[in-house]
């Protein structure tokens, strides 16, 4: 029986408003083991803000001794302005080869995953990678 995003997708998803700033979701990416944040308006999925999206957006120097007021200002941009929007997405009924080749296909990190346009969890690269050596009897070393 082949495995389906609904057997391996997490569904306990973390997301952050579009009008939230940036110091929301900074603050997340720090505490959290995790490198993507669904962005929702009134629980619809707007978008994708990856921590590499945040890391280009804000100024390398917070946190620095050089930083200045103008390094902290960019920590006050919406996630809106710096989201990635209509992510492309999987419903949970998709095979792990179908979504395994989406991902490769747009060269994307993550799979939000919609149930009839209802957020139902995310699927990453290495949620498939994971599965992958699971299932084929790799130990984790050679992964």
């Amino acid at each position: 029986m082949p495995i389906i995003i609904a057997d391996i997708m997490r569904t306990r998803v973390v997301t952050v408003e579009m009008d939230d700033r940036l110091t929301v979701a900074k603050e997340i990416f720090e505490q959290a083991n995790f490198h993507h944040l669904l962005v929702v308006d009134e629980y619809k999925l707007e978008g994708v803000l990856s921590e590499r999206d945040l890391l280009r957006a804000i100024s390398p120097n917070l946190g620095s001794s050089a930083e200045t007021a103008k390094d902290l200002e960019t920590l006050q941009k919406r996630v809106h302005q710096v989201m990635t929007r209509n992510p492309v997405t999987v419903a949970p009924h998709v095979s792990l080869d179908a979504a395994t080749h989406t991902l490769l296909e747009h060269n994307i990190g993550c799979l939000p995953v919609l149930d009839n346009g209802d957020l139902v969890g995310i699927v990453t690269w290495k949620d498939l990678l994971r599965t992958y050596c699971e299932h084929n009897e790799v130990n984790e070393s050679e992964c």
